[in-house]
């Protein structure tokens, strides 16, 4: 089986897949919804456009789609989706390369493999952040889900809980510098 980061845009444009179980479907939406936004912003990053990264993050999305039969389930789909925008990326410069501002390849690779490893860093924080916010009291969990989630005005949760604003802002001060250093401990562990 061909290896899914080699697969470009052109190899593959009439290729569909036929017969998908429900089950590969659902996997397929699951993934992309839950990765969407970190394939969208990384082609933010490499075409000066916003219209144009829209139509290419549709195009990204229409290949991983006709491809997806190829995509073995536990590997990295954000990798797999970056490669995959890259290319397509690569395949619009050809198209508008009358245009004055364009990056050389070697930029949009250098930037391209950057981005990908700052990705991989920044879901290694996340999943470390989900993980410091399991082990705070409930208290302090449902203070950050005012504040954060429900986008609540530290006024409005110091008259909802009887206190004072200063003494919110210096509980949730605490509370992030808490999960800061969980979130730098469990991630230093983990690199060692």
């Amino acid at each position: 089986m061909e290896d899914e980061s080699t697969l470009t845009p052109e190899s593959t444009r009439n290729n569909l897949h036929e017969g998908a179980t429900s089950e590969r479907i659902e996997l397929f939406v699951s993934l992309i919804g839950r990765h969407q936004n970190q394939i969208h912003r990384y082609l933010l990053s490499l075409v000066p456009n916003l219209h144009d990264a829209d139509d290419l993050f549709q195009e990204t999305n229409l290949f991983l789609w006709r491809e997806f039969y190829r995509f073995q389930e536990g590997t990295n789909f954000v990798s797999w989706g970056c490669s995959v925008a890259f290319h397509e990326v690569l395949a619009w410069r050809k198209r508008k390369s009358r245009e004055k501002l364009i990056f050389t390849d070697a930029f949009l690779a250098a930037v391209s493999s950057e981005l990908i490893s700052g990705e991989d860093r920044l879901e290694e924080r996340s999943q470390a952040l989900a993980s410091c916010v399991d082990k705070l009291p409930p208290h302090h969990r449902d203070l950050l889900q005012m504040r954060y989630a429900e986008r609540a005005k530290v006024g409005d949760m110091a008259s909802k809980l009887g206190r004072n604003s200063e003494a919110i802002y210096r509980m949730l001060s605490r509370i992030r510098h808490v999960l800061f250093e969980c979130v730098n401990r469990r991630l230093e562990w983990e690199n060692n």
